[in-house]
């Protein structure tokens, strides 16, 4: 193991001050709703995000930064809903202000995709390992907010979760070398899930 494979993972840690916790990027809504309601509908509803959605778009916008492109605006303009915004702009600006402290170079404040890749220039590490961690990061918070929410027995998250790692590398690898526009988003459910969670009553998310 490298230091800036540790780096990495300490950046992408539940102990990194970007308050990911707050957040369920519309998962609350559909479990209101119904949609994900035990470990099964949760790996579904995680699977169609990775392969369809947010996953595979976010890989692509780390892939694209970590070669110098400039997809802040474009990150920004992929969000799907106000919330989702919200989400990817906040823990970015909190993202690139601690990071900045531990490296030699500073990280502008951005959506946290294009934050991480920005940051990961600093690491002699291939695109497709920092996808895929940061992937398994964004995955791991929403199977604890399932956990939560749902509710759903620790072991049986962990399942969840296990049971996504060979899709989170298959997607890492492919969407890094992608423009996050030659394959969209596709998962409206989850779009329509984060947009009803803006007016939900009762919440215990941001998102």
């Amino acid at each position: 193991m490298t230091p800036d494979l540790l780096k990495l993972t300490q950046w992408l840690s539940p102990a990194f001050p970007v308050g990911g916790f707050a957040y369920s990027h519309g998962l609350e809504q559909a479990i209101e709703a119904g949609h994900v309601r035990d470990a099964a509908s949760l790996q579904s509803w995680l699977l169609a995000l990775l392969r369809l959605g947010t996953g595979r778009m976010d890989a692509a916008l780390i892939g694209r930064a970590m070669v110098g492109e400039d997809v802040a605006d474009l990150a920004r303009a992929l969000a799907a809903s106000k919330e989702r915004l919200e989400e990817a702009e906040a823990q970015g600006t909190a993202f690139a202000q601690t990071v900045s402290a531990l490296l030699p170079s500073a990280v502008a404040p951005a959506s946290l995709p294009v934050a991480v890749g920005v940051a990961a220039r600093q690491l002699s590490l291939p695109p497709e390992q920092v996808a895929a961690l940061y992937l398994h990061a964004f995955t791991a918070n929403l199977v604890s907010a399932g956990v939560r929410f749902i509710p759903l027995g620790q072991t049986a998250g962990q399942q969840v979760l296990a049971a996504l790692h060979e899709e989170i590398t298959r997607i890492a690898t492919e969407a890094v070398t992608r423009d996050p526009l030659s394959f969209g988003s596709a998962v409206q459910g989850a779009d329509m899930a984060a947009m009803k969670h803006e007016t939900q009553e009762v919440r215990l998310f941001k998102s």
